[in-house]
């Protein structure tokens, strides 16, 4: 098991309930794969460091989880998928 951290940038045309929405369904990937999730940090609604597709602002959230080394690859996967994701990057914590 390996430590990991994600973030992820949501439109900001969601509304509150589809952005918890949104970090549920990520939490439950990580947990049905196996893993844990260590710490949920809600950064809120933040300007954008550029303009992604004429949009300036976006909700950030960062995810804390420990999981075993075919996880990120599935959680990467969801995020492409998923409506909604602008960004998204999932790191490997050095031990």
């Amino acid at each position: 098991m390996r430590k990991y951290e994600t973030i992820f940038i949501l439109h900001p045309s969601l509304d509150e309930e589809a952005v918890k929405a949104n970090i549920e369904k990520f939490k439950g990937v990580i947990e049905n794969g196996g893993g844990t999730v260590d710490n949920v940090d809600e950064w809120g609604k933040r300007k954008l460091a550029y303009t992604i597709d004429k949009v300036n602002d976006g909700h950030y959230t960062l995810v804390d989880f420990t999981a075993n080394t075919e996880l990120p690859r599935e959680l990467d996967r969801i995020f492409r998928i998923t409506d909604g994701v602008m960004r998204h990057i999932i790191i490997k914590k050095e031990a």
